[in-house]
C-alpha cells in the first residue's frame, strides 16, 4: 500500500470561495475525492490543509519518518519560507518523492509569485493545471513507485 500525503499551506482551506477565477471553484473535498478516484488500488490519500508553518514542517517530518512521498502545495509559504525549504530538503534527501504543485501558473502572476525557494529542492513542480496539477502529481508518484 502507497500512502500520498496531500499537503496544502495558508489560505487553501477556502478554495471554493477564494478568488474562484484564479483558484477555481472546487473545494478541498472536492479535491479529495478527485484524488481517492484517480488513485490506482492500493494507494490512499491523506489530504491536510494548515494556515501555520510550524504544522506543515511536521508534516514533512512525518512523511521522512514514515516513508512518504509528498505532494505540496506550499501556498504563500512558496516565496518565502526557508523553515519549509528545509524541512522539504529532509524528504528528498531521505530519497523520497516531493512534488511542488501549484493550481495558478506563479509565474502568469504578481512578480513576487516568481520566486519559489521550494522549487530546487523538489523533485519536480507542476503548477497551473488547477487539481489537475494535483492529479499529474500523483499519476508521477505512482508511475514511480510503481
Amino acid at each position: 500500500m502507497t500512502h500520498v500525503l496531500v499537503l496544502n499551506g495558508p489560505n487553501l482551506g477556502r478554495l471554493g470561495s477564494r478568488e474562484p477565477d484564479v483558484y477555481g471553484s472546487g473545494t478541498l473535498e472536492d479535491l479529495k475525492a478527485e484524488l481517492e478516484a484517480a488513485a490506482s488500488e492500493g494507494t490512499s490519500i491523506d489530504l491536510r490543509q494548515t494556515n501555520d508553518e510550524a504544522t506543515l514542517i511536521g508534516w514533512l517530518h512525518e512523511a521522512v519518518d514514515s516513508a512518504q512521498p509528498v505532494i505540496l502545495n506550499p501556498a504563500a509559504f512558496t516565496h518565502y519560507s526557508y523553515a519549509l525549504r528545509d524541512a522539504a530538503a529532509l524528504v528528498t534527501k531521505a530519497g523520497l518523492l516531493l512534488v511542488e504543485v501549484h493550481l495558478s501558473n506563479p509565474h502568469a502572476r504578481e512578480e513576487f509569485r516568481h520566486t519559489s525557494v521550494i522549487s530546487a529542492v523538489a523533485t519536480g513542480v507542476i503548477a497551473g493545471f488547477g487539481f489537475d496539477s494535483y492529479r499529474l502529481a500523483l499519476e508521477l508518484i505512482e508511475r514511480r513507485l510503481g
